[in-house]
């Protein structure tokens, strides 16, 4: 299996979202973005995906290592940014793959529950955005 293409959406007002595909037709999705450099952070991705294109997508820590260390300036927000949604998309079509949570992959499950948050403006933008099928949820704490 090798990586075919890193796709990114920009979607209003400040989301940046990545797929990234393989020969095999397997894919995983990322967030790499930084609160109002979407843009400067998807310049970035598509940078990084040089070091991507044709490789084995299951090598997760071997791929973190070239994107972190191609660069004679290393770190920063928005390279790190970068690398984070691209690691997460790695690891989600890795479990995708495997057809296994990703917590599985890191270790197993640690908790039975946790607390959730998200926030989010502009929903019927983001709703339109995405693809179809693809739902967000509004979570509420527990009741005591």
């Amino acid at each position: 299996m090798k990586i075919t293409q890193l796709k990114t959406w920009q979607v209003p007002p400040r989301w940046l979202f990545l797929k990234i595909e393989t020969d095999e037709g397997c894919y995983g999705w990322g967030e790499p973005v930084i609160e109002g450099r979407a843009a400067t952070v998807e310049a970035a991705v598509h940078e990084l995906s040089d070091y991507l294109i044709g490789q084995d997508p299951h090598r997760i820590e071997h791929l973190w290592n070239i994107m972190y260390r191609a660069g004679f300036y290393r770190g920063g927000p928005i390279l790190m940014s970068a690398i984070a949604g691209i690691d997460q998309a790695l690891w989600d079509l890795k479990g995708r793959d495997l057809g296994v949570p990703v917590h599985q992959l890191l270790g197993g499950a640690v908790r039975d529950k946790m607390r959730m948050y998200a926030w989010t403006v502009a929903t019927a933008q983001a709703t339109s955005a995405l693809a179809p099928k693809r739902w967000s949820r509004k979570v509420l704490p527990p009741s005591k």
